[in-house]
C-alpha cells in the first residue's frame, strides 16, 4: 500500500490541505524561508542535501583546555572520553574557510597569533573563522590578530546566569570582547548561543538586543545536542529537555530574538527545514541525543622513522604546485628526479612525487605544523 502525504491524505477525505494548516505553522514556514543560512556556514559541505556524509569546514585545533567549564560543551565530554583531537589542521587543501577553533579555547594558547598569521600566509584565499568565548580577548590581543569572521560565545544575559552555566565569571569580559569586535567592522561579528529551554530561553532576546547595541552583526542561535555525561548537570541547572527537542520552540525563540538582530539559524538545519511542510515543520522533532562528538576530518598520520625523522604521506600531492606556493612565500627549494627539498628553520623537508614527505631535524610538533603550513 503506497504511502499518503498528509496532503494526499486530507484530500482523499475531502478537505483541501490549506485549511488543515494552523496559522502559527504557516508563520513558522515563512520564518524559515525567509532566513538567510549563518555567515559561518557559507561554504560548508552541510549545506548540500545530495552530500551522503558531508563535514564542517576545516579546522585548526590548539587546544582541547578551555578556562570555561559550560554544562552543555561536546569540547569537553571529548576530553574525558579522551576523543579530543590534538594540536594542528583537520582540512584539505584550497578551503574555503577554516575555524579557529572548534574544541577547547584558542585563545588560551600562546600560539594563537603565530598559527593566525601561519593559516593567513598558507591559505590567503581562504576565510578565517575564530570561534571563541571571548573571555580572554583584549584590545592588545585583538590588534594582533587577522581574522574575517569572530564567533563569540554567550547563552546568558546577566552575570548570575552565566556564571552557572560556565562556571566562571567572566561575563563582563565577554560582553567586553563583543564591544571590541562588534567596533571593528572589518569584521562579521557573530554572536554564537546555545538554545537551551528552561535554562536560558528568556535570556536569549535580551543576548540579541545587547549584542546589536554593541555592534554586533548577527546572532548564531544553535540547538543544544546533549552528551550524555553533561544530563545531570544540565537536568540540575533546569533544562526542559522535551522543548529542547522541538522545533516549533527552536524557532518561536528566534524569531523573538530575530527582533532585535539579524538572527540565523545552524546552516544544516535551516536546509533541512526549509524542505518540511508547515505542519511537519510545526510538529517535527530533532534527536539532541549524543555519545560524543569526533572530528570527522583526518589529520595527518605522521609516522617516526627509525633516525628520528617523520614520515607521512599526502594525497594528490602536485610537487610543481609546491614549488609555485614555496615561491610565493619566497622560500628557496631544489628539484630534482621527482623529488623536491626545501628548508624551513632546522627543518629539512624532502618530497616526493608519489606523496610521500620526510621531515627531518626537528621534534613531531613542529613536524606536524611543518605539515600544516606547506601541505
Amino acid at each position: 500500500m503506497k504511502k499518503m502525504s498528509w496532503e494526499e491524505f486530507a484530500r482523499s477525505m475531502g478537505v483541501e490541505p490549506q485549511i488543515l494548516e494552523n496559522k502559527e505553522a504557516r508563520l513558522l514556514k515563512k520564518f524559515v524561508m525567509d532566513l538567510k543560512f549563518p555567515t559561518h556556514c557559507q561554504g560548508c559541505q552541510g549545506l548540500d542535501l545530495s552530500n551522503p556524509n558531508p563535514v564542517h569546514h576545516p579546522s585548526y585545533e590548539l587546544t582541547p583546555a578551555c578556562n570555561h567549564d559550560c554544562i552543555f560543551c561536546y569540547s569537553n565530554v571529548a576530553v574525558k572520553l579522551r576523543k579530543a583531537p590534538k594540536p594542528g589542521y583537520y582540512g584539505w587543501n584550497r578551503p574555503y574557510a577554516i575555524t579557529v577553533s572548534q574544541y577547547g579555547e584558542p585563545l588560551m594558547s600562546p600560539r594563537i597569533v603565530e598559527v593566525n598569521r601561519m593559516l593567513r600566509e598558507r591559505f590567503p584565499e581562504a576565510r578565517l573563522d575564530l570561534q571563541t568565548n571571548g573571555s580572554l580577548l583584549t584590545e592588545e590581543l585583538w590588534s594582533k590578530l587577522d581574522f574575517d569572521l569572530v564567533m563569540i560565545s554567550l547563552d546568558a544575559a546577566s552575570r548570575e546566569k552565566h556564571l552557572m552555566i560556565t562556571n566562571a565569571d567572566t561575563f563582563e569580559n565577554v560582553v567586553n570582547a563583543l564591544r571590541i569586535v562588534g567596533s571593528d567592522k572589518s569584521v562579521r561579528s557573530i554572536v554564537r548561543t546555545i538554545f537551551m529551554p528552561g535554562i536560558n530561553d528568556e535570556d536569549i532576546p535580551k543576548i540579541a538586543e545587547l549584542a546589536a547595541s554593541l555592534g554586533v552583526d548577527e546572532m548564531m542561535l544553535q540547538p543544544l545536542t546533549i552528551h550524555e555525561l553533561n544530563v545531570e548537570r544540565l537536568k540540575k541547572a533546569g533544562l526542559d529537555f522535551e522543548r529542547a527537542e522541538s522545533i516549533r520552540e527552536y524557532l518561536k525563540t528566534a524569531m523573538e530574538a530575530k527582533k532585535y538582530i539579524d538572527v540565523r539559524i545552524s546552516g544544516c538545519q535551516l536546509a533541512i527545514y526549509r524542505t518540511m511542510d508547515p505542519l511537519t515543520l510545526f510538529s517535527a522533532r530533532r534527536v539532541a541525543r549524543d555519545v560524543a562528538p569526533i572530528v570527522k576530518r583526518k589529520r595527518a598520520e605522521i609516522e617516526e622513522t627509525c633516525d628520528g625523522a617523520f614520515r607521512l604521506s599526502v594525497e594528490g600531492l602536485s610537487l610543481e604546485e609546491l614549488a609555485s606556493t614555496l615561491s610565493a612565500l619566497r622560500i628557496g627549494y631544489t628539484m630534482k628526479n621527482g623529488t623536491l627539498r626545501f628548508k624551513d628553520g632546522n627543518a629539512e623537508v624532502v618530497v616526493f612525487k608519489n606523496g610521500k614527505v620526510l621531515i627531518k631535524g626537528v621534534g613531531e610538533e613542529k613536524a606536524r605544523e611543518i605539515y600544516s603550513r606547506y601541505f
